[in-house]
């Protein structure tokens, strides 16, 4: 033993009763996990058995219940069969009766709610935002919002145009009304004898800043009214709060039976959605949804041209803009139109299907007036991609009226853009052309400002320099005053006719109020007669141009040049003479004296626009009228040289104290 070498590689010794004691301890821990395992699994497995069950229940019980609707359902039908018989007696079925809404409507200084079954269809909320009466249109058979409109009745015409948004609703329609902060100051007595015959008892005594409320089916009873008054003119009315049950009426009620033609489908998809458009949805006598309009004269026409339609959110106003186009004698067919809409907006979008049009919706880029550029930006970029061969786009906007003679000028313009690379572009709108400013359909002239309002540029001016230079969406700028820019336009002008070919009606925008719309835009003229022949085409091309003017002035009667301009008499009563007149004007940026002949003769005065090197034509008193400014227009060496050119000062504003 004593030789016994130990083993470097054995264990070392541990006694038996400490071994059995571990091997113990660790069976025991198995023994705990398998069982916490076995009852984890036999959880999960009652808890599928108690998911099987629940589910096989819920099967069996809508089979059960459709089983039953099933039965009741062929039950009626065969008792309608039965009282067809002939047998001389009617059955009355008994139905269970139809669903009801629970409206609520509140009414105050600085809050509108409208909540249809507890769901808000309607809050507004904040002081001097969305003044005046807010109007829902509920579908009285699903309960559904067909329309949201707000007048602010506080301004001028927004009762009349509340009145004709009421009118075009279709009968049975559930009409909500809430006044928010001021609603009444310009609601004139024509409005309040509408709403009183619609059943409201209240209207007819409203007054400043008074608050109210009022359900009532178009056609039919009133639901429910409330009033408060103010107490001062320095006060609002109390909150007034509805809270109306309203049966439903079944769906075939709600609906028409229309003929089932491809456009009565679209026409019913579309007002089953939504209201507000008057005859095109009448049961008896629909407006028709089909346009027929006539091919130009001497077989002119636009080959390829497509047109595209500028939209927001504003669907009444495309609408009312479509319908004119689509009427307008030579107008494209429907692939060469396209509705592109800034945002997506369901109610742009159904009107555009309803009339068979394509539309496409643009995904906002920007705020404010930098949105509208992108916009406007994207549109012009799909127009030229969705038509590669188009060497020309026309360029519309959806608050436009069209004329009968608007693809029939353009049409006879054209190739201008062709044949004269000094042009910038053609436009059917005249900034000056005013009722009492514009008088020959016929005639046409050039101008260095880009009026837009129905416009066609060539795509090798989009795609070679306005597409790249384009301003960006961090750019807080108006797209057509940017187009308007000297380094932008590089001396080009645009061709404009004296009497425009569109007709701007739309009151509410982001740059546009309705007394903006009354003070600059409700007097212009528009050519109401189709197929006019566009005189002495060829003379606006660049050089020709610059003769027809030089002979204008030359053979035009100076004006008596120490009289006030701005009196009654300065131009004589008389009829188709021409007459200059020559102003003070420095340099090509000086417009003192025009901006107050401008105020002076109603034109546009907001900025300057219209000229063609500092000089403008017009007619005024139905005379042609020749307005140089001098020495800046190049025509100051035709003055001659006894008259000294007129100089107004511009009057300044005196700050009341």
């Amino acid at each position: 033993m004593e030789g016994r070498v130990p083993n470097p590689n054995a264990h070392p010794y541990v006694p038996k009763r400490y071994l059995r004691y571990g091997i113990s301890s660790r069976k025991k821990e198995i023994s705990k996990k398998k069982c916490f395992t076995k009852i984890f699994q036999s959880s999960i497995v009652l808890f599928l058995v108690i998911t099987i069950v629940i589910n096989i229940t819920f099967i069996l019980e809508t089979s059960k219940k459709f089983k039953y609707q099933s039965t009741e359902k062929d039950h009626i039908e065969n008792s309608l069969k039965e009282d067809a018989g002939g047998n001389g007696q009617h059955t009355e079925i008994q139905m269970s009766q139809p669903k009801s809404l629970l409206l609520e409507v509140v009414s105050s200084r600085e809050v509108v709610s409208i909540s249809v079954d507890g769901t808000g269809v309607v809050h507004n909320e904040g002081f001097d935002k969305d003044r005046g009466i807010h109007i829902v249109v509920l579908n009285q058979a699903s309960g559904s919002v067909m329309a949201k409109r707000v007048f602010d009745t506080y301004s001028q015409n927004e009762d009349d145009e509340m009145v004709l948004f009421l009118n075009m609703i279709s009968n049975g329609r559930i009409v909500i009304f809430a006044i928010k902060d001021e609603g009444t100051f310009q609601m004139k007595k024509p409005a309040r004898e509408f709403l009183t015959n619609m059943g409201s008892e209240y209207v007819e005594g409203l007054n400043w800043r008074d608050m109210w409320a009022f359900i009532t089916v178009k056609g039919g009873k009133k639901i429910a009214e409330g009033h408060s008054k103010s107490a001062s003119l320095s006060s609002w009315g109390d909150k007034v709060t509805l809270a109306s049950h309203i049966p439903l009426v079944s769906l075939k009620e709600s609906e028409c039976d229309w003929p089932d033609t491809e456009v009565n489908r679209r026409r019913k998809a579309f007002c089953n959605k939504v209201e507000g458009y008057g005859s095109v949805c009448s049961c008896t006598q629909p407006a028709s949804l089909e346009f027929n309009p006539k091919p130009l004269e001497d077989g002119r026409q636009l080959d390829g041209v497509p047109v595209a339609v500028i939209a927001s959110d504003r669907p009444h106003y495309l609408y009312r803009m479509l319908r004119t186009l689509l009427s307008a004698p030579g107008v494209p067919p429907p692939y060469l139109i396209t509705v592109f809409i800034d945002g997506y907006f369901e109610e742009p979008q159904a009107v555009t299907k309803l009339l068979g049009l394509r539309g496409i919706q643009h995904t906002p880029v920007g705020i404010g007036n930098a949105r509208i550029s992108q916009h406007y930006k994207a549109s012009l970029t799909a127009t030229f991609n969705l038509h590669s061969q188009a060497k020309y786009a026309i360029i519309i906007e959806e608050d436009l009226d069209v004329s009968p003679d608007f693809f029939n000028y353009f049409s006879q313009t054209e190739y201008l853009l062709d044949q004269d690379k000094s042009l910038y572009c053609i436009s059917a709108w005249n900034d000056q052309g005013y009722e009492h400013s514009s008088q020959d359909p016929s005639l046409l002239y050039r101008i260095e400002t880009m009026s837009g309002l129905g416009w066609m540029l060539s795509r090798n001016l989009y795609k070679e320099e306005l597409e790249s230079q384009w301003p960006s969406p961090d750019k807080q700028w108006d797209w057509d005053m940017w187009m308007r820019n000297s380094a932008i336009r590089k001396d080009r002008e645009c061709v404009i006719p004296d009497i425009s070919r569109t007709y701007h009606f739309g009151s509410k925008g982001l740059n546009m109020n309705p007394y903006f719309q009354e003070l600059y835009f409700k007097k212009h003229s528009i050519v109401t007669t189709p197929d006019v022949q566009l005189k002495d085409i060829d003379k606006l091309k660049k050089d020709n141009y610059e003769e027809l003017v030089k002979n204008l002035i030359q053979n035009a009667k100076a004006l008596n040049h120490t009289l006030d301009p701005c009196a009654e008499n300065f131009i004589p009563d008389t009829k188709n003479d021409t007459y200059v007149l020559y102003i003070n004007m420095t340099s090509a940026v000086d417009f003192v004296t025009w901006k107050q002949l401008a105020k002076c003769y109603h034109l546009w005065d907001l900025d300057v626009r219209g000229f063609h090197k500092s000089m403008w034509r017009q007619f005024l008193k139905g005379n042609h009228f020749i307005i140089v400014g001098v020495p800046a227009s190049p025509y100051s060496s035709l003055k001659p040289k006894d008259i000294i050119p007129v100089y107004l000062e511009e009057k300044k504003s005196v700050a009341k104290t």
